[in-house]
Formats: C-alpha cells, sequence, structure tokens
C-alpha cells in the first residue's frame, strides 16, 4: 500500500501536463502496453482519482508503474507454466546458456500430476508415476541453472524489445516469453468424481484405457473427443457405453457412423451423470434419462469424461486463437508477436500428450534463444 500512497503523494505535488508530457515520452518510446490480464490501469486509475475514460490517464499510470516501488529482476527467458511444455523448455534454455526463470502458481506439474502410472513416454520403462514424472523434470531443470518460482502472475506487457511479467511484488523482465500454462478439462461437476479421479475416473483414454481392458467403461460425451476416445477404448473392451446428454451426437459424420457401428459401443441418448459410487475405484455410476427423469444405476469399472478442455489464455487473451480457443502458433511455437511463444496444451494443436507437450517445449526453447541472441546482438551493435 505504501508504493500506491507514494504514488498519489507524487500525482499530488506535480501538475498533470507534466505527468503528462513525462508520460507521452515514456508512450513515445516504449509504446503501449501490449497484454494485460488485470489491467494495471484500473488499479493505478482507482488510487490516483483519475476519470475511466481520461485517456491521457493510461500513460500516467504506465509511467508510475514501471517507476514507483517496484523490484524487478532481469533475465533471458521467462516460462509461465511449469508442466511438462514448461519444464522441457526450461532444460533446453537454460543449458543453452540463458538466464531462465520459470513460474507456476500451483506447484510444477499440470495435468501429468493426475497420471497414476505414465507407461507410455518413450525410454520411461517401468512405468512411473506423473508427479515422480514431473519432480524429476524439475530437477533436470534446476541442474541446468533454471530457476522455479512459485508465484501468481497479475499480467505480461511488452515495452519495447522486452516483456515484463508483473507479480504482486516483483517486475520480471526478458526479450523472450514462452506460455505454458496448459489447459484445463471440463468436469462433470457430480458428486465422486473428484474423489475418484485417479481411481477409475480419468479424462486420458490414451493414459488409463490400458488399464481396463475388458472392464465394463462409460465414456461421458458427444463430440470428436468423447467419440475417438471411446472408438479407442473399444479396442481394449467389449463394454464401452457411451452417455451423451442430446438426442443426437456432436461429432463429425464419419466419426459418428464408426461409434454407431462400433459392435464393442452402446450409445445412451438424453442421459447425464448424477453421481460417481464408489469406494476406493469407481464401482458404478448414476445417470438420469433427461427426458423422464429415470435413474439408474449402471456398473462401471471406469468412467472416461470427454466434454470439452478449457485452454488457460487469460494472460494472453488477445492473441488469435482457433474455434476452441487455444492458441494459434506456427511449428516454432511462435505468435504473431516477436518473442512471443506459445507449448503445450495451451495451444491449438491436433494431438495432446505429455510426449508431444515436451516437444513443444523445446521447440520453444531453440526459437527463443536463437531470438534472444539476435536481440542481443542487434542492442550490442547500437
Amino acid at each position: 500500500m505504501q508504493r500506491f500512497n507514494s504514488a498519489r503523494r507524487l500525482a499530488a505535488g506535480m501538475s498533470y501536463d507534466i505527468l503528462a508530457f513525462l508520460s507521452g515520452l515514456l508512450y513515445f518510446k516504449c509504446g503501449l502496453f501490449t497484454y494485460t490480464a488485470e489491467p494495471a490501469f484500473v488499479r493505478f486509475r482507482f488510487f490516483l482519482r483519475l476519470p475511466r475514460d481520461d485517456s491521457r490517464g493510461r500513460h500516467i499510470e504506465k509511467l508510475l508503474y514501471l517507476y514507483i516501488g517496484m523490484e524487478k529482476v532481469s533475465c533471458d527467458y521467462i516460462i509461465v507454466g511449469a508442466g511438462a511444455a514448461g519444464l522441457a523448455s526450461a532444460q533446453y534454455s537454460a543449458r543453452s546458456g540463458l538466464q531462465t526463470i520459470v513460474f507456476d502458481l500451483s506447484g510444477p506439474g499440470g495435468q501429468t500430476l493426475q497420471i497414476a502410472e505414465l507407461e507410455n513416454y518413450p525410454g520411461v520403462y517401468p512405468a512411473v508415476s506423473g508427479d515422480e514424472f514431473i519432480s524429476t523434470m524439475r530437477s533436470q531443470a534446476e541442474s541446468f541453472g533454471a530457476k522455479i518460482i512459485q508465484s501468481a502472475i497479475l499480467s505480461i506487457d511488452k515495452v519495447g524489445s522486452r516483456f515484463i511479467v508483473h507479480t504482486s511484488k516483483t517486475d520480471y523482465d526478458a526479450p523472450a516469453v514462452l506460455v505454458a500454462t496448459g489447459a484445463e478439462h471440463r468436469i462433470l461437476g457430480v458428486p465422486g468424481e473428484k474423489e475418484l479421479t485417479g481411481a477409475g475416473v480419468s479424462y486420458c483414454a490414451v493414459c488409463d484405457g490400458p488399464f481396463f481392458r475388458k472392464k465394463n467403461i462409460i465414456v461421458v460425451g458427444g463430440g470428436d473427443s468423447a467419440c475417438s476416445e471411446a472408438l479407442y477404448l473399444a479396442t481394449l473392451s467389449p463394454s464401452v457405453m457411451l452417455l451423451h446428454r442430446r438426442a443426437q451426437l456432436r461429432a463429425d459424420k464419419s466419426l459418428t457412423e464408426r461409434v454407431q457401428n462400433s459392435k464393442n459401443i452402446t450409445i445412451r441418448y438424453n442421459t447425464v451423470v448424477k453421481e460417481i459410487r464408489g469406494s476406493g475405484h469407481v464401482e458404478s455410476v448414476l445417470i438420469e434419462d433427461s427426458e423422464t427423469g429415470s435413474q439408474t444405476e449402471l456398473p462401471a469399472d471406469a468412467v472416461f469424461v470427454f466434454v470439452g478442455m478449457k485452454p488457460r489464455t487469460q494472460l494472453i487473451d488477445t492473441l488469435p486463437k482457433d474455434a476452441s480457443g487455444f492458441v494459434v502458433t506456427n511449428e516454432k511455437m511462435e505468435t504473431g508477436i516477436p518473442g512471443l511463444y506459445c507449448a503445450g496444451d495451451v495451444r491449438a494443436k491436433s494431438f495432446r500428450q505429455i510426449v508431444t507437450a515436451v516437444s513443444d517445449g523445446a521447440i520453444a526453447a531453440h526459437e527463443a534463444d536463437a531470438y534472444v541472441r539476435g536481440i542481443y546482438g542487434t542492442e550490442a551493435a547500437k
């Protein structure tokens, strides 16, 4: 709060014209803020009592934000997200000599932590838990010199040739930033789902399907993902039931026909899941017919939920996205902003697995390394 009181005193002690002139110089030199998840101007308008519709106020806020009381740390490469993509990128960037900082709010791991046994990652045998896998990745990244910081990020801005990552206490800046914030599975939100996740409730057929060979499997959803995963699971079990809340599937025609023609898949339309039951593992599912309201309990060994994914794009919400909300990049993980990269589940791609996330992260680090050294070379030549 002290720095905001200082901001008021500074504003009170200087004329508006002087502040506008100084902020104008900064604007001419650096340009406007590029990305904001929690806009700084909202906070500074409150503390400085600036009118919301005053366009000059934003330049003053920017001047104050950059120069009042914020600790600043510079590095070469900032990674937002400490899942498989982020940690893989940190390994490659730190090993190449870039001073690398990795941010994660909830602790490293992302969706990988939900995997009980990771048995399909090349070169990792016998299977390990997702937690063990991520712990090894973290140690490896740190051994090369990457620094991992657990902190919330308020916003990512670009000023001149450098990005500024704002946290509540410190501003970090670097010429290159990788956003690897991942995506989260949309959940059903029914009793038993959270409690039995990892014990029969899953959001990844490729990851967990082989554990339920010849078992009773229930798939929830009706789109492309649900149908694709149901077809895969049908190769493992002769008893797959697809539950969809509507009267017809939403998947494309070819997928729909394949599911309907599969001898191992039974489809129940107009059906919603009310509860997932079990003691220590999935044992049954309570369903309801949305037309009649009648309820039935079905025996089940596993429930695979595919009702969509939600990419975490709050920090880069202005970037172009595909129809599902995933950030569009090229094969080099580059966005439309020089120096800004996206990798892993947050970006638009056809196949989301740990191995593809790791690949994305490595590519981003390689491209960022070349970009950063190019920036430094240009600055040194001036």
